[in-house]
């Protein structure tokens, strides 16, 4: 294939009309040649085939077109064609990465003083600048701040963070985009309408996508893609060639996670692991999807209408809660993260969806065989008076009570030594004031802070300062609250203010908050919560004191009980 029929290259633009994107640019240094407001050195960043070269290349055109300095330069002067054909003396580009010592810079600076040899001005186009040495850039510094007059530069860089301070300075600095799929299939369209070459919208789609905002490469892909298909763009040809996935399968996973049906969402990764497709680009790509789920929920119109997959995408919009999305979203970025860090790829790739489907947050977590959430998580150290060999329990644990939890089966006991963990029952379990339905009381009585505390998201020293105060009033205004003097410390600005915001959040209305010392004699939240974890402590201790393997231990072993070692654990 010659160079005039490579789409990258026959279809560079060659004038600011031509150019897709980077509007933001154009109209800078289209309004700087208008009116003939000229810098004489220019910074282009932006990631690769975004438009850097092409953009200093007009820019050369319009500089020294004969017509005149013009942001609409002619295209057909000797001086246009010159420079789209690569032949105009006076412009030099100079490739940064294969001349980074300071010899090649002094001697592209020597030759900067003398006049152009037919142009207005002598152009240099450095690319890659951010791959000159140290001494380079120092060699550069004093013809950059007073050039001659006749000289421009323009720079173009991948990672301007390598640029020295002193040298960006001294440019009028440009960063241009990374172009939108969207704005990418729209010109592929136009080229291949103009080639006369048959195309699928949703091969363009995913040509868009693997281009990652550079139309350099989306072009290069193009002719891959005509080459590899005989002449047309097809979705499947495409898929094949880029090695994407078929968004089939990701829309049957996301649906089984819907459903909440673990065994099709298996069966759906088995088939994917069937065809040998990659894990890590599922991951992204079902990423992608969720992002694209994400847009549909916030903004529809996100969506364009001529998508092929826009029906799919608005269906699961509304299918899953924005939280369950953001969820997903954050598990299957891990989830490509620590792949590498699996097994094997399946095995990532299966639990991350398997983690998916565990944390969705319409689910109710089922309890495990053989123990309850209600049981309390103690753990006594029982220490003998010397070393036993084995203990065996005759029963289980037995409920004391209707609202005991499930009992546990004592498994046959393994050689105890100074000390064994002892599961024990309890019999009362302190539930979240979060779960709990609001106390009612008259029109003119004020909520239970205690309720109201419970559905206010804030932070942690607000939270304190709340605790320890009780609620005197609520008004359509303010809110006044009573803190005891020995708390007074609580009361810092930023604990009111961010308490201040929560309350006015809730009632959906702005409030005054004012927290008044005094003498506070309702037990506040701080002093319910100690309360109920010292009852709870106390049924606790109870429960092992009373347990029948424990007592057993205590009176046939000399065994002792370490009171400090059992812990209730709220859950």
């Amino acid at each position: 294939m010659s160079d005039t029929s490579v789409l990258a290259r026959k279809w560079r633009p060659k004038n600011f009309a031509q150019l897709a994107g980077q509007e933001h640019v154009v109209r800078a240094l289209g309004n700087a040649l208008s009116q003939n407001r000229l810098h004489h050195a220019y910074l282009f960043t932006g990631t690769r085939g975004v438009g850097k070269t092409t953009i200093a290349r007009i820019f050369a055109k319009s500089l020294n077109c004969l017509t005149g300095i013009t942001a609409t330069p002619c295209g057909v002067c000797s001086a246009c064609t010159e420079i789209d054909s690569g032949r105009f003396v006076d412009l030099i580009e100079l490739d940064a990465a294969s001349n980074t010592q300071v010899d090649n810079m002094r001697e592209l600076l020597e030759s900067a003083l003398y006049a152009p040899t037919s142009a207005r001005f002598k152009v240099y186009i450095i690319d890659e600048v951010h791959m000159l040495s140290k001494s380079a850039f120092n060699a550069m510094l004093k013809t950059l701040e007073e050039p001659p007059a006749h000289v421009k530069f323009i720079l173009a860089t991948t990672d301007p963070q390598k640029i020295p301070v002193t040298v960006l300075s001294r440019c009028l600095q440009f960063n241009l985009k990374q172009l939108p799929p969207a704005l990418i299939v729209a010109h592929l369209q136009h080229v291949l309408t103009e080639e006369h070459i048959e195309f699928e919208p949703a091969a363009l789609n995913l040509v868009a996508r693997a281009a990652q905002g550079s139309m350099r490469d989306a072009l290069s892909l193009t002719d891959q893609a005509i080459a590899f298909s005989s002449g047309k763009l097809e979705e499947s040809a495409m898929r094949s060639m880029l090695g994407a996935i078929d968004q089939g399968y990701l829309f049957e996973l996301l649906h089984a996670l819907h459903r909440q049906n673990g065994a099709d969402l298996l069966g759906v990764a088995e088939s994917m692991a069937t065809r040998s497709i990659a894990f890590d680009a599922a991951l992204q790509e079902l990423a992608s999807l969720l992002h694209r789920i994400a847009l549909a929920q916030t903004v529809p119109q996100a969506i364009a209408e001529d998508d092929p997959e826009r029906g799919r995408v608005l269906e699961l919009a509304a299918n899953f809660t924005p939280e369950e999305v953001q969820l997903f979203y954050q598990i299957a970025i891990h989830g490509r993260a620590e792949i590498e860090l699996a097994p094997d790829e399946y095995a990532g790739f299966s639990m991350t969806l398997l983690r998916m489907l565990a944390f969705a947050p319409s689910r109710v977590a089922l309890p495990v065989k053989g123990f309850t959430q209600a049981a309390v998580q103690t753990a006594p150290v029982v220490q003998a008076a010397q070393p036993v060999q084995v203990v065996q329990a005759a029963q289980p644990v037995q409920p004391r009570a209707a609202h005991v939890a499930a009992p546990v089966a004592t498994p046959p006991a393994p050689v105890v030594p100074a000390a064994v963990a002892v599961p024990v029952v309890d019999a009362q379990i302190a539930v979240p004031v979060s779960t709990v339905a609001p106390v009612r009381h008259a029109d003119d009585a004020p909520p239970d802070w205690n309720y109201l505390l419970g559905r206010l998201n804030v932070q942690a020293m607000a939270q304190q300062l709340a605790k320890h105060c009780v609620l005197d009033s609520v008004s359509e205004q303010q809110v006044v609250l009573r803190l005891a003097q020995e708390h007074k410390h609580l009361q810092t600005k930023m604990a009111t203010d961010n308490l201040q915001t929560a309350l006015s959040d809730y009632f959906a209305r702005p409030l005054k908050l004012s927290v008044v010392l005094g003498k506070v004699e309702a037990a506040t939240p701080a002093k319910i919560e100690h309360q109920t974890r010292e009852t709870r402590q106390q049924q606790a201790l109870d429960s092992v004191a009373s347990d029948a393997f424990v007592s057993g231990a205590v009176t046939e072993l000399g065994a002792t009980v370490v009171p400090e070692s059992i812990k209730y654990v709220n859950q």
